[in-house]
């Protein structure tokens, strides 16, 4: 792409059928922060304030797209090709009990024109991360344990994300996370 198409996308308006979708949502304050188009015309995967969502070339009616909030993203991984475009794997998080979130099969996102939505993810998905600590478990395996913001809660949230599904049922397993887990939250409350 070259510098004077970087340039013109950048101070571009959102296509007509993505602004529609986020005037229609349930956030009055939610707003286009970037956008990719999606191949072979499935509209368009658009990073928004509240989080990550697609939105169809063919709006029929004014149905809110789903959101993928921030918060609920485990990882996103862009993989760039030399003509703008690339493809994310995105993997969602679930929460499978308070305080445990569980990954979700990976979904696959085919772009054709990226543009400035790999860093506006990045960031996003980031900013969201207030501390993150990998630890092992007895027995082999282990945790990851995370701080999140959560828009609208002013205190972070901790979780547990076991490596393995099949962990998060083992006894010892879990009472070793739950530890550990306590143990970062103890520290992390102030004096």
């Amino acid at each position: 792409m070259s510098l004077l198409d970087q340039v013109k996308r950048r101070f571009a308006r959102a296509p007509e059928p993505v602004r529609v979708a986020v005037l229609a949502s349930a956030d009055p304050d939610e707003r286009v922060l970037a956008w990719g188009t999606l191949v072979r015309d499935g509209g368009w995967l658009v990073a928004t304030s509240r989080g990550l969502r697609i939105v169809p070339r063919q709006v029929t009616s004014v149905v809110e797209a789903e959101v993928l909030p921030w918060h609920e993203i485990g990882s996103a991984r862009w993989l760039a090709t030399a003509d703008g475009g690339g493809r994310f794997e995105v993997v969602p998080l679930t929460e499978v009990e308070p305080g445990v979130q569980a990954r979700q099969p990976e979904v696959r996102h085919v772009l054709r024109d990226a543009g400035e939505l790999p860093a506006v993810v990045r960031r996003r998905v980031d900013q969201t991360v207030v501390a993150s600590q990998r630890s092992p478990l007895p027995g082999g395996g282990g945790v990851l344990l995370v701080a999140r913001r959560i828009p609208g809660q002013p205190a972070r949230e901790w979780t547990v994300v076991f490596d393995d599904d099949v962990q998060r049922s083992d006894p010892d397993a879990r009472e070793a996370a739950r530890q550990k887990l306590a143990d970062l939250v103890a520290a992390d409350q102030p004096d």
